[in-house]
């Protein structure tokens, strides 16, 4: 077995930009537990990594929108090996007016998307903060850094792990820790995430759409470098960067005439 870098834990793992991580990780010389619902995906992908880099590659079955598989997640961050690195990927969208969506669907998001990534980053930072290495990253959204309509606990969920994240960053700045954190900001992504909401990728322009890969990339030397907030892709940083410049009611009234134009909503 050739000498490894850690051991990474990727939520979310069984596709899109999760799995692309566990490729380019493994690539790397990172040695990985894969964590996800399907079984199936994660032994394919297990093994398809483990041909291709001979690194050792585990996986955990577990759902973490239930108490009982993020109590068996956070139990395995307690005990996998030289943990290095935890990527908090686990996510889905939902579309619709949030009065109108069943709440059960925006319970299970909350719970997916703030507690699960509370829990799993307390989990790892009890083995970083003592030997003062190793680093998190939290798979957020250019939609944690406004509100939208049709997708209200989506914005909402992204918005607070941007801004645990940055409470983190800081917390780790005051006791001067080696450890890393990052909120990584994507906005339309090429995966499996939009096909299961659904929806309609025509609606987007091209343009918008990036690369899982290139996501990747820009995730990893961010983290190189210590930065906080990653927003792969330059108009995304435009936009974000143009959001804190606009009045309220001007952003209001745009995503409004947005989310009616994309067909998201109807009347």
């Amino acid at each position: 077995m050739p000498h490894t870098q850690g051991t990474a834990v990727i939520t979310g793992a069984s596709a899109g930009i999760g799995a692309t991580f566990a490729r380019r990780l493994a690539r790397e010389g990172y040695d990985l537990l894969l964590i996800a619902r399907r079984r199936d995906r994660l032994e394919a992908l297990a093994a398809e990594i483990s041909a291709a880099t001979g690194r050792h590659v585990e996986i955990l079955e577990a759902d973490l929108a239930t108490e009982s598989g993020l109590h068996a997640a956070a139990e395995r961050l307690g005990t996998v090996p030289n943990l290095v690195l935890l990527i908090n990927n686990a996510g889905f969208g939902l579309l619709g007016r949030f009065f109108e969506a069943s709440v059960e669907d925006h319970e299970r998001m909350h719970r997916l998307h703030i507690m699960a990534p509370l829990r799993l980053t307390h989990a790892a930072l009890r083995r970083m903060i003592p030997i003062s290495q190793g680093a998190i990253i939290n798979v957020a959204s250019v939609a944690g850094f406004t509100a939208s309509p049709g997708s209200v606990s989506y914005s909402a969920t992204k918005h607070w792990m941007n801004n645990f994240t940055e409470g983190l960053w800081l917390d780790l700045k005051t006791r001067g820790s080696g450890v890393r954190v990052q909120a990584l900001c994507p906005g339309f992504t090429y995966s499996e995430f939009h096909d299961v909401m659904p929806m309609d990728r025509g609606n987007i322009h091209p343009s918008l759409w990036c690369k899982a890969e290139d996501v990747v990339d820009a995730s990893l030397r961010g983290l190189q470098r210590d930065k906080l907030f990653v927003i792969p892709g330059w108009r995304y940083r435009l936009l974000v960067g143009l959001l804190g410049l606009v009045p309220a009611s001007l952003r209001h009234s745009g995503a409004v005439w947005y989310a009616r134009t994309m067909r998201r909503l109807g009347s």
